[in-house]
């Protein structure tokens, strides 16, 4: 059995190292299955990965400009927020605005998220499935 030079580097130096673990988690959730949103207590988005842009028919750069009220207009985010606010959590149903117009139906799960000190809520969906 041949090892590639890819796994004997990771080996050697050990997944558990926090750079290559950070690299391994960005890239693994920018290609994952399920819609990732970084959203500020502006509600604008700061960062979402490469299958919410592809769900919704957005580049990058398009969804990065919309905040979530624009993306999610059926939901009560000002009720939502105050929520999240006071149980760090938030999770449901919505319906979301596709860039052609059409809405798809998401389940997601949001919760509170530090980094550099600073608060976020980080939210992942993924299309509720046709039963």
């Amino acid at each position: 059995m041949e090892i590639s030079a890819e796994r004997c580097t990771f080996r050697c130096v050990g997944v558990a190292e926090p750079l290559i673990q950070a690299t391994l988690l960005a890239e693994a959730l920018d290609n994952g299955p399920v819609a990732v949103f970084v959203v500020g207590d502006d509600l604008r988005h700061i960062a979402v990965n490469q299958y919410a842009c592809t769900l919704l028919g957005y580049t990058r750069e398009e969804l990065l400009a919309l905040s979530a009220r624009e993306l999610a207009p059926e939901l009560d985010l000002d009720e939502q927020l105050v929520s999240a606010l006071s149980s760090r959590r938030l999770g449901g149903r919505t319906v979301l605005r596709r860039k052609d117009g059409s809405r798809i139906e998401i389940e997601f799960r949001s919760d509170e998220a530090q980094v550099a000190g600073m608060p976020f809520f980080v939210t992942v969906g993924w299309p509720v499935a046709d039963d």
